[in-house]
């Protein structure tokens, strides 16, 4: 009863006329935030932040959330409408979401998008409001060791994505993994992998312009070969009558959207976790789940479903370690962390006794703010559809354009510039020879933190590498792993008999 009065308090605050208008300013702007390629929550907060002067703390916090949630709803409109995700978080909504745009029904891949991240963001938000202090423990228990078991479980449910070519799918993984590497090492500094002395390659090589070289440009070149530049990329349209549709069509993936938000909230809760591998892992899940597996990259609605319920799931999760233990759960929060710190608000666990209405607003607005959201987004999506309409060839030179912007405009380094342009060729070539790409880009977004965590948990065990089998949480974490990997190779057994000559059914 005592949180249902705290959070009745925050409602009574969040619901002022000026907190209320700033949660609708920042879901729209977070919105188109996420929609473009190369900005993101993690850049819409950035630059957003010396706006956030012009209001009190509180009301600056939640606008700041505000955005957040807006950009991880945007993200998923890149991602089917263009096959570029805006950010790393909105990759797993690629592999079905621009599948299904290309057959006509981008409609109802952004309505999946929308209904699933407002169900996950709903229910992480509950979650979030009764479990706050007690998981508030199990994350201060998340060392090196439980990240490096965390993100090997991530690739391990992620075998499946190649189909049945096994092979091809641990290929690019290792690959990614490779590509991960390139720069400067995390303990000695030394170079590693600078192919040609480029200067360019000491800072690595950045998640966005493998992603807008192998899904922004590679898709294009597919596209103009497979059309020969003369068919429409889509003929969908879409009015409230299809939106409603649409919205009752999802009745079908009450499961997944279930099971994604309570994975993505507890992989959020993680630190250094975050949204991307939660949902990564969710669409592994989802498809080893599903009794359709084989639909899954070809247009399937819970391949759009499990992603985006999970990613706005480990957004409020993310935040619940930043708020009780001032720990960063992702790069976004990191940012939020600094601006409370700006404001004079040290998170921590004192920040519930001492600012209890803070607090409590700020929780009571992600409710507020999910709900605008979806309504917003459901309300924009005919336009977004209307978009599609134009013809293909001026369609993908706009999408040429935002990809060479996009690639640029976070470092401003001509070197990005043509790596695209190489990851753009050796994209299309890869998915000619039937390769697949989504673990590959899986490997270079989750490879940095895998090191790191390997390394750090050697480190502090003096290199006894049994510290990851004797700790409860990594030890489960690895067993988990080693069933999801062996799984195809179950499968397969069972399968061999079964089409053995001469087998009588």
């Amino acid at each position: 009863m005592e949180t249902l009065a705290l959070l009745a308090d925050g409602f009574a605050l969040s619901l002022s006329p000026l907190n209320l208008f700033v949660v609708v300013l920042g879901v729209t702007i977070g919105l188109f935030v996420g929609a473009m390629p190369g900005l993101g929550s993690v850049n819409g907060v950035a630059i957003l932040l010396p706006m956030t002067f012009l209001v009190p703390p509180a009301s600056a916090i939640i606008f700041l959330g505000a955005l957040y949630y807006g950009a991880m709803y945007g993200g998923a409109i890149s991602s089917i409408l263009l096959g570029i995700p805006g950010a790393s978080t909105a990759v797993a909504t690629t592999f079905d979401g621009r599948p299904m745009a290309q057959q006509g029904k981008a409609g109802l891949a952004l309505i999946a998008a929308a209904v699933g991240s407002f169900v996950g963001g709903t229910l992480s938000v509950i979650l979030f409001t009764i479990f706050a202090q007690p998981l508030a423990d199990v994350a201060l228990a998340f060392g090196p060791a439980e990240e490096f078991a965390l993100v090997l479980l991530a690739f391990t449910t992620f075998v499946g994505l190649g189909g049945d070519d096994i092979p091809k799918t641990i290929l690019m993984i290792v690959f990614g993994l490779v590509l991960s590497t390139v720069g400067l090492d995390l303990i000695s500094g030394q170079p590693r992998l600078i192919f040609f002395d480029l200067p360019g390659f000491y800072s690595g090589i950045s998640f966005l312009v493998l992603a807008i070289g192998v899904y922004g440009i590679g898709e294009i070149l597919w596209t103009l070969e497979t059309t020969r530049g003369k068919a429409p990329v889509t003929t969908a349209r879409i009015g409230l009558r299809d939106l409603w549709a649409g919205v009752r069509q999802l009745s079908h993936s009450v499961r997944t959207m279930t099971f994604g938000s309570v994975l993505g909230f507890f992989v959020g809760l993680l630190p250094a976790a975050g949204a991307t591998p939660a949902s990564l892992m969710a669409y592994g899940m989802a498809k080893t789940l599903s009794r359709k597996p084989e639909t899954f990259g070809k247009g399937a609605v819970d391949g759009v479903v499990a992603p985006e319920t999970a990613n706005n799931a480990a957004s409020t999760g993310s935040l619940m370690p930043m708020l009780t233990l001032g720990i960063p759960g992702s790069p976004t929060t990191a940012l939020l962390l600094g601006g409370m710190v700006m404001w004079g608000l040290m998170p921590g666990p004192m920040l519930f006794i001492e600012e209890p209405g803070f607090v409590w607003g700020l929780i009571s607005s992600l409710y507020t703010a999910n709900a605008f959201a979806v309504i917003i987004n459901l309300a924009l999506i005919p336009m977004f559809v209307w978009a599609l309409r134009m013809p293909l060839t001026i369609l993908c030179a706009m999408v040429i354009v935002l990809c060479i912007v996009g690639g640029y405009a976070p470092d401003q380094r001509l070197h990005d510039v043509w790596l695209i342009a190489v990851f753009g060729v050796g994209g299309y070539l890869l998915r000619k020879l039937n390769y697949p790409l989504a673990p590959l880009v899986l490997a270079l977004v989750l490879g940095p933190l895998m090191e790191k965590a390997f390394r750090q948990a050697l480190i502090s065990a003096q290199g006894d590498p049994m510290t990851f089998l004797e700790r409860p949480l990594s030890a489960s974490f690895l067993v988990l792993a080693a069933v999801f990997f062996l799984l195809p190779l179950l499968k397969g057994l069972r399968r061999r008999p079964a089409d053995a000559p001469g087998r009588t059914p």
